[in-house]
């Protein structure tokens, strides 16, 4: 017998601050500390919640070894200070794992099988590389040419995309000159403050020569990445990186980033049992597959599907946050899905702000939520490219 689906609702939403991998002010933090950070968060946000209710914790990670493998999403649960109940799984969609971990904590509480879940993803770009530390490609994938994207790299698939797609140089420096304006002027007019959860660091420093070590504690805040002295003059000297005669540099590419962020999702049960006031009700999700070699194009597919699953159009999504893995990839998409540019990343995207893989569908579904909210809009749509060629979209209405 068919039963009907229930609605999914998100009650709190919380991420910490991203910071530059390898030199930035979470370069000594652990990935499941800074899942602890966002964890904490997300439960201050809701102080009538009963712990001993959540069921379950899904966490995102896209590279799930060293430091943030052992099933991350357990130990930072148990370390956040949760029930032994409360059970915990780390999936993996690289790019879009926090994403599809919010989608995995829904469709649980709109099926009935629970009431309480939480979502989100982690990830320390600064303690575990892109592609981990001891990538193994299968042989095979080497056999026929259709398979050899597999194992290109994220930046050559980036080129790709600007040949295919005509995507210049220089739109792709203006796009990033934009998002990195963008995110000042957003952390100049506190659009972050509700979505982040400070992070107190501890920095450790011997001196060779006493044998001592001095501590030095900050408050993290705001986001590590945007730069108030870039401009297309600088842009446009960088150099490619990833093809000699390509358009492709470090300047128009997201940042490789440490971060974390968690959501707390309920039933409509749960809301009214523990006085919950929700932030946005989960609509629809979708995924789909695209060439490897050409992965950065994959929300071109995810988004129509995400838009049909939700019975909605285009033209009703108020604010849309598209990750920019690279500019090129971001341009495609918009121009050929058709996005208004004026509704996308209205507050910096991953060229600014950084792309903690695993973490970044967690952290920009907060900015959605939050955003809804604060600017009295209806719906909002996350989409992503996911290496090896996917794209994911999904969307929410604030209640």
């Amino acid at each position: 017998m068919s039963k009907q689906l229930q609605d999914a609702y998100i009650v709190a939403a919380s991420r910490t601050p991203i910071g530059r991998s390898h030199r930035g002010f979470f370069r000594n933090t652990r990935p499941d500390d800074l899942l602890v950070a966002a964890l904490r968060g997300a439960l201050a946000q809701v102080p009538t919640l009963d712990p001993k209710a959540i069921e379950d914790a899904i966490i995102g990670c896209a590279m799930p070894e060293g430091p943030q493998g052992l099933n991350m999403a357990r130990v930072g649960a148990l370390l956040a200070g949760l029930p032994n109940s409360v059970g915990g799984i780390t999936v993996n969609r690289f790019c879009a794992s926090g994403l599809s971990a919010i989608q995995m904590a829904a469709d649980r509480i709109r099926v009935g099988e629970a009431d309480v879940m939480i979502a989100g993803g982690a990830e320390s770009m600064s303690m575990v590389p892109m592609s981990g530390n001891s990538p193994s490609f299968n042989p095979s994938i080497f056999d026929k040419d259709e398979n050899v994207g597999i194992a290109y790299g994220m930046g050559l698939t980036a080129e790709k995309v600007a040949n295919q797609w005509k995507v210049s140089r220089e739109a792709q420096d203006a796009f990033a000159l934009a998002s990195h304006q963008k995110a000042l002027a957003a952390q100049a007019a506190g659009e972050f403050t509700d979505e982040i959860t400070p992070v107190e660091v501890t920095e450790r420093t011997p001196d060779l020569n006493t044998g001592e070590i001095s501590t030095r504690s900050r408050t993290v805040r705001l986001d590590e990445g945007p730069r108030a002295d870039t401009s297309l003059e600088g842009l446009a000297k960088l150099k490619t990186v990833f093809a000699a005669k390509g358009s492709v540099t470090a300047g128009n590419s997201s940042q490789t980033s440490d971060g974390a962020g968690a959501l707390i999702l309920a039933s409509e049960k749960a809301v009214r049992q523990f006085d919950l006031k929700p932030l946005a009700r989960f609509v629809s999700y979708a995924s789909r597959g695209v060439p490897p070699e050409i992965m950065g194009i994959g929300p071109i597919e995810a988004i129509p599907a995400a838009l049909r699953n939700a019975g909605l159009t285009l033209d009703q999504m108020d604010w849309i946050e598209l990750n920019e893995a690279f500019a090129a990839q971001a341009l495609a998409v918009i121009n050929t899905v058709g996005l208004d540019p004026s509704k996308v990343n209205r507050m910096g995207g991953a060229i600014a702000l950084g792309h903690p893989l695993g973490a970044t569908g967690a952290i920009r579904a907060a900015t959605i939520v939050h955003a809804l909210r604060r600017h009295d809009l209806q719906y909002g749509m996350l989409t992503m490219c996911v290496g090896t060629g996917q794209g994911a979209a999904g969307i929410f209405e604030r209640v």
